[in-house]
């Protein structure tokens, strides 16, 4: 038997096999073999007629249908000697067999890229640290306040605190209407700081029934463009805010805090954790993205093709039937994701070569600590989630996981910044 490996790329090989029709010999014979019992032929029991016979009438079939089993064999037996480990599906590129003659066939497959991890430590990463402030929790104070508002029917906008629901029609630059650029019943509260400031003045005094225009420049998607709006007022609310007291408080926070005092420190200290829980993962990202960034080899396909398949069925059970709908372009998304699952690869190819190079491993001590800490908040058993994590791959891969981020976070060079205006 010849075997002939060649490198395509660095993460593609075809391996060219080749055996003579002497060599083909026992594996065809193990194929009659196989194929002899379900065999009838009239004038013998099934399963009961010659060899040779079956070979005369049968032969070619059954040495044809025998190719693809004897290549794979013949496959697995050549990576196990050459102790090659390939990943994805290998796939038949060339088959080539005539009885009687050489039987030749090549199969194209992946491996893991051979690159060198080196630049993991020491890594200059920049920190967003953001403070709490007392206008942060005003804010959360307003919001609040703003989402147990009630409205009261009036006839003319007289101050902020005020919805206006109108038909807006889009106006060219001589004043005629747009066709086809009409939008009808549209609510526009005018304390809202998004609100187009020209919209608010031509509003700030309006009547129902009143018809009013606004011009102004709409910044969009970092670029701008003109926009001459006429205003058909149809409705006209006064926003009436609730008290913030000590009844709005427990009734919003179903008695979890009882005055404004405690929920102002309440939520300052909710805000917080958020912004630092929003920092802490904000500076993995950066830290993991400069690493993969700082090392530039090929991934394969068919593990970029694996996180795609795994986005696909992201999306598809986050649809009710577990289905993607009927207009949905697949292959437009596919294609989309291609950027962030070369990402992901090449993080997953790096992450194992860190954890082979520092040796972390995960310690029965260790499941143990982290069984107790996740006992008390899952209400499950603390035996029972240890046998969990021993036995769960998942588990162990997350263990895995945040002790490798522990040392490269540890090894990083952090620059923290202060961002108090974030909110």
């Amino acid at each position: 038997m010849e075997v002939t490996i060649n490198t395509l790329t660095d993460c593609d090989r075809e391996v060219e096999i080749s055996l003579t029709p002497e060599e083909l010999v026992p594996h065809f014979e193990q194929a009659y073999k196989k194929a002899s019992p379900s065999i009838e032929i009239k004038g013998f029991r099934k399963g009961k007629a010659p060899l040779s016979l079956i070979k005369k009438m049968y032969g070619d079939s059954i040495e044809y249908d025998a190719l693809d089993n004897i290549a794979n064999d013949l496959f697995k037996k050549t990576i196990e000697e050459r102790n090659i480990q390939p990943i994805g599906t290998p796939n038949v590129v060339d088959m080539k067999y005539k009885r009687g003659e050489p039987f030749t066939f090549k199969i194209k497959y992946e491996i893991k890229p051979d690159f060198e991890v080196k630049e993991y430590k020491g890594i200059a990463v920049e920190k967003k640290a953001h403070r709490v402030t007392a206008k942060d929790v005003e804010a959360e104070v307003e919001r609040l306040r703003h989402s147990n508002a009630t409205y009261e029917e009036a006839q003319k906008v007289n101050g902020s605190e005020f919805t206006v629901t109108a038909d807006l029609q889009d106006l060219d630059e001589t004043g005629a209407p747009l066709i086809g650029k009409k939008s009808e019943g549209m609510k526009i509260y005018l304390n809202e700081t998004e609100t187009e400031e020209e919209i608010k003045k031509a509003l700030a005094h309006a009547e129902v029934g009143g018809v009013y225009t606004a011009k102004f420049k709409h910044q969009h998607d970092g670029h701008s463009h003109d926009v001459h709006l006429q205003m058909t007022v149809k409705k006209i609310e006064k926003v009436i805010l609730p008290e913030f007291n000590d009844e709005l408080v427990k009734k919003v926070t179903k008695e979890k805090y009882s005055s404004p005092g405690d929920f102002r420190k309440g939520i300052g200290e909710d805000l917080q954790r958020y912004w630092d829980e929003q920092s802490e993962t904000q500076f993995v990202n950066d830290l993991t993205r400069e690493i993969v960034r700082r090392h530039d080899f090929a991934v394969p396909e068919s593990l970029v093709n694996g996180f795609i398949d795994t986005y696909i069925e992201d999306a598809k059970n986050q649809q009710p039937n577990k289905r993607l709908p009927k207009n949905f372009d697949e292959e437009k998304y596919r294609e989309q994701l291609r950027p962030t699952a070369i990402w992901q690869a090449k993080w997953a190819l790096i992450k194992e070569k860190i954890l082979k190079q520092e040796k972390i491993e995960v310690s029965d001590a260790e499941i143990q600590t982290m069984a107790e800490t996740e006992s008390a908040k899952l209400g499950i058993d603390k035996d029972r989630l240890v046998q969990y994590y021993k036995s769960s791959e998942n588990a162990l891969d997350r263990i895995i996981s945040e002790k490798l981020l522990e040392l490269l976070k540890k090894s990083a060079v952090v620059k923290v910044v202060e961002n108090s205006d974030a909110a």
